[in-house]
């Protein structure tokens, strides 16, 4: 076989066709390949953190729901305004029931919270000790929040067993009906 000029220029063609493809057509479509999938990489990344903020947000909503029925359900343990004196006469029955001395109360003026009023009720009994202690049992079992922030026994006089009670009553109620 004879190698010529004609050979020669085949031969340089059949080979810088593979080169130049490589260079004017793989080697772009490459770079162009390698940002695509850099872009693919990204938005996946951008998609996980958005997966993970939404879950977030599910479970901030769960949690915000969680706290909506506690607050209702304190809310509804809050009488309105007006079931305020029915509360003082169950107290006040409460007492009798347990075997201390009709109590004389002072009101004292509602504080107002942010959403409840507090009114402060000052009361003085006398009786037993169990009989009181009944009493305070009776009152913590009552469907309404109430407390107890000041508490006085004394001994009443020469009687054995028998003592004076005054203390501070604060029952929670709400200003409105409940739902407005």
């Amino acid at each position: 076989m004879r190698f010529g000029p004609r050979e020669l220029i085949v031969l340089v063609l059949i080979v810088a066709i593979p080169v130049a493809s490589y260079f004017l057509v793989f080697k772009p479509q490459n770079v162009r390949i390698e940002q695509a999938n850099g872009e693919i990489a990204h938005k996946l990344e951008v998609l996980d953190r958005l997966r993970q903020e939404t879950s977030r947000n599910e479970d901030l909503m769960r949690a915000n729901d969680e706290i909506a029925e506690r607050v209702a359900d304190i809310e509804s343990r809050l009488p309105s305004g007006k079931e305020v004196d029915s509360i003082i006469r169950q107290v006040s029955d409460l007492a009798v029931a347990s075997g201390m001395s009709p109590p004389a109360m002072k009101s004292d003026d509602a504080i107002a919270m942010v959403s409840y009023k507090e009114q402060p009720l000052k009361m003085e009994t006398s009786g037993d000790f169990d009989g009181f202690y009944a009493f305070l049992q009776e009152v913590e079992a009552l469907q309404r929040i109430t407390r107890m922030p000041q508490v006085k026994l004394t001994r009443d006089g020469g009687i054995d067993g028998e003592m004076k009670v005054e203390f501070t009553l604060s029952i929670y109620f709400l200003d409105q009906e409940p739902g407005t």
